[in-house]
């Protein structure tokens, strides 16, 4: 299955909105958004400057279809791997499973949204909106996931978490069994919360 940073673009039915998006995607994210100018993505993308600003009025415009693609590609790809499991404990685990998955790929540069908050949310309010959206929608998922388990939405929010940690923490130090440590704590809590759960209903 293709992970984040390693997965192409799904087609767009503009081509060349397409090509600018999956260049500027591969240059801020292997370079940082602020390292990255309008004059690299144009030669990146093989467009003049002129086009380039057709097609994006602004640096920000950019910034923020990038995020929109990266957050499609996030939740497409954590859905299929949920998908492939057979019963609520697994699906909660397939998470820690895609991460350590995505850490060994030499494309990793940690959570996108992230990254981008760290850079730019001062100037951009809608780059900090669309992080804030994004987390919140992951929250959302995985309290989803928790409940149809039978545990609490409050679980969700603990798995939640030790995913967004493993991705810094790997991001940060190069260590990608960050994912792996992450699902071993994950699966602790799930034991406690199913030793809970069956003492209430003795």
């Amino acid at each position: 299955m293709a992970r984040q940073g390693d997965a192409q673009l799904q087609q767009s039915a503009d081509p060349l909105r397409q090509r600018i998006i999956e260049a500027a995607d591969e240059l801020y994210y292997a370079h940082g958004f602020r390292a990255v100018g309008m004059d690299a993505l144009r030669q990146h993308a093989g467009v003049s400057l002129k086009r380039l600003y057709t097609v994006f009025p602004s640096k920000e415009s950019i910034v923020l279809a990038v995020l929109d693609y990266r957050h499609t590609m996030w939740a497409d790809e954590i859905a299929a791997a949920v998908a492939q499991e057979g019963t609520p404990r697994a699906r909660l685990l397939a998470i820690y499973d895609y991460l350590a998955g995505w850490f060994l790929s030499d494309s990793f540069r940690g959570c996108v949204f992230i990254n981008a908050f760290g850079e730019l949310a001062t100037e951009s309010p809608a780059v900090a909106t669309k992080a804030a959206d994004h987390k919140r929608e992951f929250r959302r998922f995985m309290e989803q996931l928790a409940t149809e388990a039978g545990f609490s939405e409050e679980l969700g929010d603990q798995l939640m978490l030790l995913a967004e940690g493993a991705q810094t923490t790997a991001a940060i130090t190069g260590d990608s069994a960050m994912a792996l440590k992450a699902r071993r704590a994950a699966e602790s809590l799930l034991s406690v919360a199913e030793s809970t759960r069956a003492q209430s209903v003795r």
